[in-house]
Formats: structure tokens, sequence, C-alpha cells
């Protein structure tokens, strides 16, 4: 008896699941483009104006085999984000995982800070979230999973970040109200809430002293590193992570 022989045609792979990174040109966003190239993804990556950077994430994505374009989006300009989700689904056919990574931070005590920069603070990581997950909300596909950012700051009310932290504060309320809205549609969210990390914004004025201090924290006696929260990301955006919802995960290295 003569079995069939197997089908000598080419064999169509799968279309690549799809991520938007914003804050993608430097940091942790950048890291995280890097590791979602590697995990087969095809990138947008935005940035508000660093277009050094976005090539230069884009480039290494495209070494490591991936497939990805860089654009310019005010993240609390609506208008600007659809584009982001309009290149998505242009390029690459839709969107599977929407990383906001973008953000700003001023620190000062709350008695002196300028209420200019309160506000400048907020448009962006809150209105800027807030745009973000919006039009994550009406575009990622079945599947999909969504990820915004907020700071282990929040719980552990440091003096001088009382500007930064409430409005991570309000980014963790939103997301995950957000979870909840998003019944029935298999779509996860979930925010990640790094502690001292070793990135240009969280180092940006801080003498070796300071930084020595918040590395000593962690029971693991170091600064994060733009990879650690990386993996982070890559897990809840994986369907290793499908169960993870509604969460607020504070990848810091044990600090309570």
């Amino acid at each position: 008896m003569s079995s069939a022989a197997p089908p000598t045609g080419p064999v169509e792979s799968a279309p690549p699941r799809v991520a938007i990174v914003t804050g993608g040109s430097r940091g942790i966003g950048r890291r995280t483009v890097g590791r979602l190239a590697a995990d087969g993804y095809a990138l947008v990556v935005g940035h508000a104006g660093n277009r050094d950077g976005g090539e230069a994430a884009v480039a290494e994505a495209v070494a490591g085999g991936g497939r990805a374009v860089a654009v310019r989006a005010d993240v609390a300009d609506e208008h600007a984000v659809a584009t982001l989700f309009d290149v998505a689904e242009a390029e690459f056919g839709g969107v599977d995982a929407v990383v906001h990574a973008a953000g700003r931070m001023r620190l000062g005590p709350i008695a002196e800070l300028d209420l200019a920069v309160l506000d400048d603070l907020h448009r962006t990581n809150v209105r800027g979230t807030f745009v973000v997950v919006q039009q994550a909300a009406r575009r990622v596909r079945p599947g999909g999973a969504i990820v915004t950012f907020s700071t282990s700051v929040v719980g552990l009310a440091l003096p001088g970040y009382g500007a930064y932290a409430a409005g991570k504060g309000a980014v963790e309320a939103l997301t995950l109200i957000l979870a909840r809205e998003l019944r029935g549609r298999d779509v996860t969210a979930n925010t990640v809430a790094p502690g001292p990390t070793a990135t240009g914004l969280f180092l940006d004025g801080k003498d070796e002293e300071t930084v020595a201090r918040l590395a000593a924290q962690p029971p693991l006696e170091r600064l994060g590193t733009p990879a650690d929260i990386a993996e982070v990301v890559a897990f809840l955006v994986s369907p290793a992570g499908r169960w993870v919802n509604g969460q607020v995960v504070r990848a810091n290295g044990g600090i309570v």
C-alpha cells in the first residue's frame, strides 16, 4: 500500500504579529523594540522627535531579521497617534500589541513645583497614555495585548516624585479599568511598574552617590536594566502571558 506523497509546493508562513512601541527611540522602549523583533514581530517605532534614535531602533530590528518602520508622533495628539495605527495597518496588516513606553519625568517638591511643569508632565504621561490606549482599545486584534508603564515610586511614595507618581497612579487606574472594558475582546491590558532602571531618563541629573543609594535598595542590589524590563513586556504580549490581565507588574528587583 502506498501513501500519498507530501505536498511539494511552497508553504506559506503565517504573517508576523505586529507591535507598536511608543518611546521606541531610547531606553526601555528601544530595548523592547529589539526584543520583540527577535520574537518575530513587525514593529512600528513611535518617537517624539528623536529621529536618529528611531531609525537606529529600526536598523537594529532589521539587522535581527525583523521588519520595522519609525514614525514621529506626539502621544498626546490623537491625530498623530491614529497615524501610528494607520501605518501599522497599511505596512503590516494590523496591530496585535501596543507597548506604550513613552513618558517624561520631572521632579520637585509639591510645594515648589511650577504648575506649568505639572501640566506638561501630565500632558504626556496621563493624556498621552489615554490617547494611546483609546486607539489600542479600538484597533488591537483579538489575541492581542496592551502594555502601559507606571513606576514603583507609586508605592514607595518618595519625596520629590509627587507630580510624576500622581500621573503614573492615573496610568495604573486607567489600565486596570481598560482591562475590564475589554471583556469579550480577547485582548489583555497590563501595566509594568519598573523600579530604578539604568536609563537616560532615570540617570539624568543624579550624582554617583544618589545612583549608588538607589541601586542598593532592591534585595538584588543593583539597578534594573532596559533588558530586564523588555523581558517582562515580551512575556506579557506573548502567548505565555495570556492569563495575566488587569495587573500592575512591579518589576523592581524586590523593592517593597
